[in-house]
């Protein structure tokens, strides 16, 4: 073997042999770099998510200031993906930025939710009635699992796992139906409700209530009866509203509007 390198060095000459060692250090070096960008930017996406998360459950109060060096020592990182998360949580206006006081969790706008929500009800109430003219047999089974999973949540008091239910439950029969506009609607109206959604199944008895609701809505659209499947949806969309303002009475400091 160190003949065979020794014959190399001797065939490349000095001055190949170390461009081309020069050459490796470069490639090693960019490799480096790239690696590195990678987990600063893996970091800041896991810290994005994180805070995202206690904003959207509730861990994060509408209103309540955000403690960055409480963050960086609880993240274990340091204050640059933080304020990087913070910064992309205020342009989704899930966080206000206020120069010289600091950063604040976005209060909920109320009146903006219920035009959401007037929106949000006529079109799935629309989408129940027309699911009642036949869904795919796959998404019959989906939607009969999904419920015995909602089920299993409500009685566990599980609301995050509810929660992902209840929005793969509605996505279902859209999807069902191939009803890619629709769910284009939909998709963006759930990223501004997000937050209330949940809140509106925190309350003691929700889960199982919503749980029911649900089910009036998919027996009507097997029963293929259009109105009772467009009225099951318009009434559980109402006693969502319904909580939410209920909620938003009680605990006014957290919304605006």
């Amino acid at each position: 073997m160190l003949a065979l390198a020794l014959l190399n060095a001797r065939q490349t000459g000095p001055g190949e042999s170390t461009l081309a060692v020069q050459t490796s250090e470069k490639t090693s070096a960019r490799k480096r770099l790239t690696a590195d960008r990678a987990r600063r930017t893996s970091k800041a996406d896991q810290v994005y998510s994180e805070i995202k998360e206690a904003i959207l459950s509730g861990a994060l109060a509408p209103g309540g200031a955000i403690d960055k060096l409480a963050l960086c020592a609880k993240l274990g990182v340091s204050r640059f993906p933080v304020t990087a998360a913070i910064n992309r949580l205020a342009f989704e206006r899930l966080v206000v930025i206020e120069p010289q006081h600091g950063s604040f969790v976005a209060k909920i706008a109320a009146n903006d939710v219920r035009e959401w929500m007037m929106i949000r009800r006529a079109l799935e109430a629309e989408i129940a009635s027309e699911a009642t003219r036949g869904l795919p047999g796959d998404t019959h089974r989906e939607i009969e699992r999904n419920l015995r999973y909602q089920q299993a949540a409500a009685e566990a008091g599980d609301v995050a796992g509810f929660y992902t239910l209840d929005v793969e439950f509605h996505k279902l029969i859209v999807d069902g139906l191939a009803l890619r506009h629709a769910r284009e609607i939909l998709d963006g109206l759930r990223s501004h409700l997000e937050r209330v959604r949940r809140i509106a199944l925190s309350p003691p008895g929700r889960l199982p209530t919503a749980c029911a609701e649900h089910k009036r809505i998919y027996d009507a659209i097997v029963a293929r009866d259009a109105a009772g499947a467009g009225g099951a949806m318009r009434a559980h969309l109402d006693e969502t509203t319904a909580t939410f303002e209920r909620i938003a009475e009680q605990n006014p400091d957290n919304f605006i509007g």
